[in-house]
């Protein structure tokens, strides 16, 4: 099993243990798309109480790479997802949270 295989296996495995609805095919893709950074332990996780880092996920994903129109929902969808994922849980793995955006704001074609 290569390194991305074993990484996209982590994450369809903590998804199913948050019971996520997310489908395997929608996690691998957006984890292909994230590569290298899924790499870097730093970067494979999103830090929730880092508004800097919020901040960059919306202007960065959701805007520019979703094509989202910058309004509040942006931010109420980030907290929802975030929420779902578990504020406590260390292991907010950015696959999963950029997934359940996508599946959120209705954007699975681009994943297609």
């Amino acid at each position: 099993m290569s390194k991305l295989e074993e990484k996209i296996s982590n994450y369809i495995a903590e998804s199913k243990k948050l019971k996520l609805d997310l489908s395997d095919a929608l996690i691998t893709a957006v984890a292909k798309s994230l590569v290298p950074s899924i790499y870097n332990a730093d970067a494979e996780t999103i830090a929730a109480t880092d508004k800097a880092e919020i901040d960059r996920l919306k202007t960065n994903f959701l805007i520019k790479k979703l094509g989202l129109a910058d309004d509040s929902k942006l931010d109420k969808g980030i907290e929802e997802v975030i929420e779902q994922v578990g504020k406590s849980n260390k292991n907010k793995y950015r696959v999963i949270v950029y997934a359940l955006l996508v599946k959120k704001f209705k954007k699975e074609t681009l994943y297609k």
